[in-house]
C-alpha cells in the first residue's frame, strides 16, 4: 500500500524540467502544449509534464496565448537589470 503512494506522487527531475523549459522556448509562440508535448526531446508522462507546466507558469516563465499556444516570458537580460539596481536584494 505505501509503494503505490509513493509512486502516484512522483515529482519531476531538474533535468526534466530544464527539457520542457528550453523546449518551450525553442518554440515560443508556435505550438499548444500537446504539441510541444509530441516535440520534446525524451518522453514524458504527460501527468509530469503538466506539473511542470504549472510550475513554470507559477514562477512566471510561461504563459498561454490565444489558443492555448505556449509563449516563454522569462527574460534574463531584464531579470540582471533589476538585480544591477540600488535597493534591490534577491
Amino acid at each position: 500500500m505505501e509503494n503505490e503512494a509513493v509512486t502516484a506522487t512522483r515529482s519531476p527531475t531538474l533535468d526534466t524540467i530544464v527539457m520542457v523549459e528550453k523546449t518551450i522556448e525553442k518554440y515560443n509562440g508556435e505550438y499548444n502544449r500537446t504539441e510541444i508535448w509530441k516535440r520534446l526531446p525524451r518522453k514524458v508522462m504527460w501527468q509530469t509534464y503538466l506539473i511542470i507546466l504549472s510550475y513554470l507558469e507559477s514562477i512566471n516563465k510561461i504563459g498561454l496565448a490565444k489558443n492555448s499556444i505556449l509563449v516563454y516570458l522569462w527574460n534574463p537580460k531584464l531579470a540582471k537589470k533589476y538585480m544591477n539596481m540600488k535597493g534591490i536584494k534577491y
